[in-house]
């Protein structure tokens, strides 16, 4: 993903939600939303702290407001290791709206994750 923001973005909320597929992607879990510029300060959201480690080693969004100039995600891939959520076997999505202002843009990542019991400890 390559963004570039225009104009320094100081107010960024993010409405972030975990879809698993059942006849169609049904909503699960996960609906919330967060203040990123907070988020970014504090950590305060346990859950969307699991979805930023996925991918912090792969971007250049690991600071604090203001977002300005290229936002790079780059080499993504899923660590199963990474993933502290224990999901059962299944297709997901995860949707992510994102609020500067009164401009959105809306990303989606789909993944397939499978339970391997034989392994599990």
């Amino acid at each position: 993903m390559n963004a570039t923001i225009l104009h320094p973005a100081n107010a960024i909320t993010i409405h972030y939600r975990i879809f698993k597929k059942a006849n169609g992607f049904k909503p699960w879990i996960i609906d919330r939303t967060i203040d990123i510029c907070r988020f970014m300060r504090t950590g305060y959201d346990p859950y969307f702290k699991i979805v930023a480690g996925l991918y912090r080693e792969f971007t250049n969004m690991n600071h604090t407001c203001p977002y300005v100039g290229p936002q790079i995600l780059n080499g993504f891939y899923l660590r199963p290791e990474m993933l502290r959520l224990p999901l059962p076997t299944g297709d997901y999505l995860l949707a992510l709206h994102w609020i500067f202002g009164k401009n959105t843009v809306d990303t989606n990542a789909s993944f397939s994750f499978v339970e391997d019991l034989l392994e599990s400890k």
